[in-house]
């Protein structure tokens, strides 16, 4: 197993700063009021592809030799990492072929499309989505750029807690969503190094626990279907994430779908940002569990904005 280092991390956030966005952090008194302590929203949904995975992304297609870019990068993915490396594929002008859920939103696979991504539908399961990728991956010969088992995406996603730390002179919790574990990882990546006395918090939809009963088993538990509003961490840990997520996570705090939705609604009006459902479960997490973040510096990563304006999910 490749484990990347805080060293990979630095040389990441070099190659990709000319492609990325250094993102704003927010802040908001009345959520401050509310939680009961000082909370720092990193906005990676203002990402030119609406989220954080463009970091990991396009560290993985800028890293590429010119005989394997030529062949192209290839995923599977339920929405944004897909967009992400069509769009990193689209700036260096390579091919890039992904698998997605039917299941997966409209908006998302617009994104995709725009950026010039060939997608490929398969059912929603974990099961489906590998068989499917296997195939395209055999036709295409593209480079395979995992969703977020791949130590070079994890070095890209640990910039984002980089840039993070210096724009608030440090905090005493950072919180992230968990889906796979490449948020979490990246973050686990640079704080470890960075600033060790640090809290890394992850939070997860109730209805796709899996990451947590892991993490209180002590070994991968792996869900092939979960369902959850929160669409972006239907799947599972892997062996690198795991690495990551087993020795550096404090915590892991689950929110129900309504408390998801309570959350989401409360950061578009108090914080005036667009922000998918899988982003609003870190603010429902601290809420829920008020006495774990009192009185302390909080930051909570807001992963993409991607979201089906049609298909709101206080509307269905």
């Amino acid at each position: 197993m490749d484990i990347p280092n805080y060293d990979d991390m630095l040389a990441a956030h070099e190659r990709i700063k000319p492609h990325i966005r250094r993102t704003e952090v927010r802040t908001s008194a009345y959520l401050n009021e509310v939680a009961g302590a000082d909370l720092f929203f990193k906005c990676e949904n203002f990402q030119e592809p609406g989220a954080f995975k463009v970091r990991g992304a396009t560290n993985a297609v800028f890293g590429l030799d010119d005989a394997q870019a030529a062949k192209g990068v290839a995923t599977h993915s339920s929405g944004n990492h897909a967009s992400c490396l069509s769009y990193a594929a689209m700036l260096r002008g390579i091919p890039c072929n992904v698998v997605m859920p039917r299941t997966a939103p409209q908006a998302k696979k617009d994104t995709v499309r725009r950026y010039g991504g060939r997608i490929t539908e398969c059912e929603p399961s974990t099961t489906s989505r590998e068989e499917t990728f296997a195939k395209v991956q055999a036709q295409t010969g593209g480079d395979f750029v995992h969703p977020y088992n791949d130590p070079r995406v994890i070095a890209g996603q640990g910039t984002c807690s980089k840039e993070f730390m210096e724009q608030t002179d440090g905090l005493d919790m950072v919180v992230a969503p968990i889906g796979g574990g490449g948020m979490i990882s990246g973050t686990c990546l640079t704080l470890s190094t960075l600033a060790p006395e640090t809290q890394i918090i992850a939070a997860e939809p109730e209805q796709a626990d899996d990451a947590y009963r892991s993490f209180k088993a002590g070994h991968i538990i792996a869900d092939d279907a979960p369902k959850t509003i929160a669409d972006g961490l239907l799947v599972p840990l892997k062996d690198l994430t795991w690495h990551f997520v087993s020795n550096h996570v404090a915590e892991i705090y689950t929110a129900s779908d309504a408390e998801i939705i309570d959350a989401m609604k409360l950061t578009w009006k108090h914080l005036r940002v667009v922000m998918e459902p899988s982003s609003a479960v870190p603010l429902a997490t601290i809420l829920k569990n008020r006495a774990a973040f009192e009185g302390k510096r909080v930051g909570a990563i807001i992963t993409g904005g991607n979201v089906d304006l049609d298909k709101l999910p206080w509307t269905l």
